[in-house]
């Protein structure tokens, strides 16, 4: 039986992971990828090309590990939640967002500088396709609890948007730049955010 590869790309994401954690996108380089993976150089530039298709694939898959875990949540997929009121889903939505970041510290520092910040612009078209493909599955998620909500104004979508995206994101920026814990409430105060800012919508 074959061994695997020593350097395969999850690997070499990994390190580009820890890298971009600490110094931003701009420490991702091909030699810092290979110095911090222990890898070859060449092992490296034989998985990516060229850095451009390596911070997209870095972004997309730690988008992807994100989105395995908040959409289903978001669409009411995860456990009983079909069944709950769609205030709840929210909540429950913008908690998943705290909890996820807490969880997976250096991932959610990653997401916190944007695509922009890892080169959208020069991204391979296949990349560019995927990022495209992973924003249309949150806004249709989005507009799915909104039209639950009875969301019609848009006040009200905008209200929906902030609730389960923006709240959320509130909570854990401030500590995630810090580099400080986040509180022992976070998720409670995402959550609750979440619940009562959308008291008022589609009534």
């Amino acid at each position: 039986m074959p061994r695997p590869p020593r350097h395969d790309e999850a690997t070499l994401l990994d390190a580009a992971v820890r890298l971009a954690a600490v110094g931003g996108p701009a420490a991702v380089t091909m030699s810092a990828v290979a110095r911090e993976s222990g890898a070859p150089n060449g092992s490296v530039y034989h998985r990516f090309p060229q850095r451009s298709a390596l911070l997209a694939e870095l972004w997309l898959r730690t988008l992807g590990e994100f989105h395995d875990t908040y959409l289903p949540v978001l669409t009411g997929q995860a456990g009983q939640a079909e069944q709950a009121e769609p205030r709840l889903v929210a909540g429950a939505a913008a908690r998943q967002v705290v909890a996820w970041s807490r969880a997976h510290r250096e991932r959610a520092v990653v997401l916190l500088h944007g695509a922009e910040a890892f080169g959208r612009a020069e991204w391979p078209q296949e990349q560019a396709r995927r990022e495209r493909q992973a924003g249309r599955r949150v806004r249709q998620a989005v507009e799915g609890l909104a039209e639950r909500l009875g969301a019609v104004t848009p006040l009200d979508l905008d209200r929906v948007t902030l609730a389960v995206v923006g709240l959320p994101l509130a909570v854990v920026r401030p500590h995630l730049h810090a580099g400080t814990p986040l509180p022992a409430h976070a998720e409670e105060l995402a959550e609750r955010g979440a619940v009562d800012l959308l008291g008022a919508v589609g009534s």
